[in-house]
């Protein structure tokens, strides 16, 4: 088949995606995956033909829009008006364009590629990581879940996603106008695949019969660990790993300096991933026990050290799931994100420690922290418990099935 995947986002909205590309490529098909053009040579990597829109995410967070949504995403509207509606609106072109000439398309919510699902129902299928977009009972909108809301609010908790997206309303009549689309139209019911563990989130009992939480998208990278990485690993007692993602963010502490001072209070080594919120310096590799870099491979690396502490997106959880790791979460998006979200399941599943807002993070708080996973040998436990369990999914396999089989995917609509 001539598949065709549509994300948008920040890496971890990408690369699941382009996991399960390079797998369907490996089964025979013409996979092309499109999204914003800052992301080509990740999506390359995979093997996968690339179509960039002009809706780089990264970037529009360093932005005066993004700065605002940070800040009060309520009054953001006229920024966002200024700087997102017209990169979306190119994107809308491209994706129905790519949309029309294939045999099936995976579409992540953030394109919102439904809104021309309408055209050619039997070929598309919404392809999340994170379950924001269909309501449920049993959890609250992962994105809003850090508000104080009742349980008996959860389902209702959703519509302020799609209160959200009334917003770019306009740009959607727009787009069909131009396409030559009627503007009123009947969104249909389109099956749906999570790339999530069922072991470790339940798909909710009151979801359709057409949606399905596969397990994981990943797979081993053909990265391998710098010999930089290695030998520090080698060089004595397995480190503790730090990492805040790929999105800028802002801290009360000098997190170089903070970390230093938790690796000679606690004892430890620590191995630091600096992304875009840890900048770098010229003395940071000065103590022989904590090292920083600026990137590895997380299925390499995480099975070498004794735990992590991270800001909660999904793909690293997965990874140090994946490893029966404990970790505890330091949401970089808070209150509003899908961070909270994950580190607060894990903390219940008793495999991590209660979040704690990076922005919120203090010395003492970091120290307690890394003390605690590096201490308590029950978490250890059971973080290699439900690895097990983790370890019997295969999330790639399932997806396959239901995209390949076109029984199963009728029986899923």
């Amino acid at each position: 088949m001539k598949i065709t995947i549509l994300t948008l986002g920040t890496r971890g909205d990408v690369q699941p995606f382009a996991v399960l590309g390079q797998a369907l490529t490996k089964r025979g098909h013409e996979v092309t995956l499109s999204t914003g053009k800052n992301f080509e040579s990740l999506v390359r990597s995979y093997g996968l033909g690339f179509v960039p829109v002009e809706a780089d995410f990264q970037a529009m967070i360093h932005s005066d829009a993004g700065k605002q949504m940070k800040k009060n995403p309520l009054r953001a509207r006229k920024e966002i008006g200024k700087v997102v509606f017209p990169m979306l609106a190119n994107a809308f072109v491209t994706f129905y364009e790519l949309s029309k000439r294939s045999d099936l398309v995976l579409f992540h919510v953030k394109t919102m590629a439904e809104n021309f699902s309408d055209q050619f129902p039997g070929k598309m299928i919404m392809a999340n990581v994170v379950p924001a977009s269909q309501a449920t009972r049993e959890f609250p909108n992962p994105v809003f879940s850090a508000m104080p809301l009742p349980r008996f609010l959860n389902k209702f908790s959703y519509k302020l996603t799609e209160w959200g997206l009334a917003m770019w309303k306009k740009a959607i009549d727009d787009f069909r106008v131009k396409a030559g689309l009627p503007v009123h139209f009947i969104k249909p019911s389109l099956p749906s695949l999570y790339g999530i563990s069922p072991q470790f989130l339940k798909k909710p009992d009151d979801y359709p019969a057409n949606a399905h939480f596969t397990g994981f998208w990943s797979a081993p990278s053909d990265e391998a660990l710098s010999p930089e990485i290695l030998h520090f690993i080698q060089a004595g007692e397995a480190p503790v790993l730090i990492t805040f993602g790929s999105m800028p963010f802002e801290s009360r502490l000098d997190l170089p300096e903070a970390l230093r001072s938790a690796r000679e209070t606690l004892g430890i080594r620590l191995l630091v991933i600096k992304g875009w919120g840890i900048t770098s310096s010229a003395d940071q590799n000065s103590d022989t026990d904590i090292l920083f870099v600026d990137s590895a491979p997380y299925d390499k690396l995480i099975p070498l050290v004794r735990a992590v502490v991270h800001h909660g997106g999904i793909g690293t959880m997965a990874a140090c799931l994946q490893a029966g790791k404990p970790f505890m979460t330091c949401p970089v998006l808070y209150p509003l994100g899908d961070q909270h979200f994950w580190g607060t399941l894990a903390f219940n599943k008793g495999v991590a420690l209660k979040p704690l807002p990076l922005k919120k993070l203090t010395q003492d708080l970091l120290n307690d922290g890394i003390r605690e996973l590096i201490s308590n040998p029950e978490i250890h436990a059971r973080a290699l418990r439900l690895a097990e369990e983790i370890k019997k999914e295969d999330g790639i396999k399932k997806a396959i099935e239901i995209i390949e089989n076109p029984d199963l995917r009728e029986a899923l609509r």
